[in-house]
């Protein structure tokens, strides 16, 4: 009989085994989870990759259709917009050809309907040099000017060669033999024209959607705006253009439809050198440069042109990424930085007081000018920066009142041997003799006058126009071309056919100080 083996012996062994299948158990069940949840959301991730392809196709195929649909009301209204443009050419031709045999007294230029009739005897008669020199010397007219030359350039049996023919005096180039960066700038003059050309040119079915320009001047229009890009290495580059020029420029891009996409950058670069300019918000809209906004929304604020930021935000709806109150708020900071380092500055050591005080008051005048225009009230209450800006008003006031005479015999000399003041000199108490050089004045930049004013809307094309408008200018201290960009701060700057009237330039003598902005 054989032995019987000993439970101990098989105990332990079976146990192992047994603990060795449990772990590997465990390890199965563990990874097999793993594998599941691995594989559940691969499925999920393709699944909402499939909703959003097949949203993508939906939404290509709704567009697409509409795409369609639009071509097909393009082409098919095609021949009634020609037909219609036609015979308004036809209409125009028989009043030229009249014009010209006919003798007729020329109209009175004494009201608006004088200035219309004057306009329009110049465009039947197609007599573009005429009517150039007619506008320039009306620059305090341009509130009716505004109104009236859209209605003038419709009697024109070709418009927009009219308006090149009329502006090529000074653009692309400037070629008078006699002119002056300030007194003769023609700028105002070009942009106006072009703007009223605009909706001359609409469509007369699909309005803005389509201009109607005949290819031959559509392609002189492209060689101007290749001569001017030429030009800018004669100028000095973009960073010394002058500020009515690159908006002549960009004007006349917007209004032949002539955007290029390879010269985004160029614009890009144009459109922030002249910020503080009023329009530039919506042209840059219309050069193609919405997505590239924030970038210039940064730059602009690095510049320390706050101000002009905020004006960009509002004009993309891009508020919520830059807030207006505190760009608004640093913009103030930053002027009084610049107002304290003028107390300090031992070169303007006489008049260090009276520019500190401009200064500050630009920048609350700016600041303020934005709170009324975009309603902020409620986030920047403007009660405290109202009565700061009339206690420098009033220190401004008393320091203008005149002292009491000195007899003339009374008078002595500023030191022994220096000049002796003049008699007038103790009529102010501000009056002083100074052998320094006078100290720089501060140019008035445009920006905060000009927003309170209208900006033109451009023609809502898919490829480069924006929308929006505003309302043109009522204050005649707007904006005068003349004025050069601020030195110390950055350069922050009813019609027919319901086109918004062009706004931007009013009184020709801006103060000596910087209005606006600064920093």
């Amino acid at each position: 009989m054989g032995s019987i083996a000993d439970p101990g012996e098989l105990t332990q062994p079976s146990f192992d085994e047994f603990q060795r299948q449990t772990s590997l158990m465990t390890s199965c069940t563990l990874l097999w989870k793993e594998l599941s949840d691995h594989f559940t959301s691969l499925e999920q991730d393709l699944l909402k990759k499939s909703e959003a392809l097949k949203a993508k196709l939906k939404t290509l195929d709704t567009q697409t259709k509409q795409s369609l649909q639009e071509l097909e009301k393009r082409e098919t209204t095609m021949n009634s917009s020609i037909e219609i443009a036609l015979g308004k050419v036809q209409e125009n031709k028989v009043l030229a050809i009249n014009s010209r045999n006919d003798t007729v007294t020329e109209p009175e230029v004494d009201d608006s309907e004088g200035l219309l009739l004057k306009l329009s005897s110049f465009c039947v008669k197609m007599n573009s040099l005429g009517f150039w020199k007619f506008v320039i010397v009306r620059k305090k007219e341009l509130d009716v000017m505004r109104t009236k030359i859209p209605v003038a350039l419709g009697v024109c049996v070709d418009p927009a060669r009219f308006v090149l023919e009329a502006i090529s005096e000074v653009f692309p180039v400037d070629t008078r033999e006699l002119k002056s960066d300030r007194v003769n700038d023609l700028g105002w003059a070009c942009v106006l024209m072009l703007e009223s050309l605009i909706p001359v040119m609409v469509d007369p079915i699909l309005g803005s959607e389509r201009m109607l320009v005949t290819p031959r001047v559509k392609e002189r229009a492209k060689e101007i705006a290749e001569t001017w890009k030429k030009s800018l290495e004669e100028r000095g580059g973009i960073e010394n253009v002058k500020t009515p020029d690159v908006h002549t420029f960009l004007q006349h891009l917007v209004t032949f439809g002539i955007v290029k996409k390879e010269d985004v950058e160029l614009y890009r670069k144009l459109v922030v050198g002249s910020a503080w300019r009023k329009q530039m918000p919506k042209l840059a809209v219309s050069l193609g440069l919405g997505d590239k906004m924030s970038d210039m929304i940064e730059e602009l604020i690095s510049r320390g042109q706050q101000v002009d930021a905020v004006h960009f935000t509002y004009e993309v709806g891009l508020v919520d990424k830059f807030p207006p109150v505190p760009l608004l708020k640093a913009f103030l900071k930053d002027a009084k930085k610049a107002a304290t380092s003028i107390l300090e500055d031992p070169n303007n050591s006489g008049r260090a007081a009276h520019l500190a005080a401009k200064k500050e008051q630009s920048a609350l005048r700016a600041v303020l000018k934005c709170i009324e225009e975009y309603k902020i009230e409620t986030e920047f209450p403007p009660e405290n920066l109202k009565k700061r800006l009339e206690q420098l008003e009033k220190t401004k006031g008393e320091k203008k009142r005149p002292a009491a005479a000195v007899p003339a015999n009374k008078r002595t000399r500023a030191s022994n041997g220096g000049p002796m003041p003049p008699a007038k000199a103790g009529r102010s108490t501000n009056a002083y003799v100074s052998s320094f050089p006078t100290g720089p004045t501060f140019v008035r930049s445009p920006s905060q006058a000009q927003y309170t004013a209208g900006v033109p809307s451009y023609p809502a094309s898919p490829a480069m126009y924006g929308h929006g408008s505003r309302s043109p200018p009522s204050n005649p201290y707007v904006y005068s071309p003349e004025a050069a960009p601020p030195a110390i701060a950055g350069p922050y700057p009813g019609a027919p056919m319901n086109y918004p009237a062009y706004g931007g330039y009013g009184n020709v003598m801006a103060p000596a100080y910087q209005q606006a902005y600064y920093r």
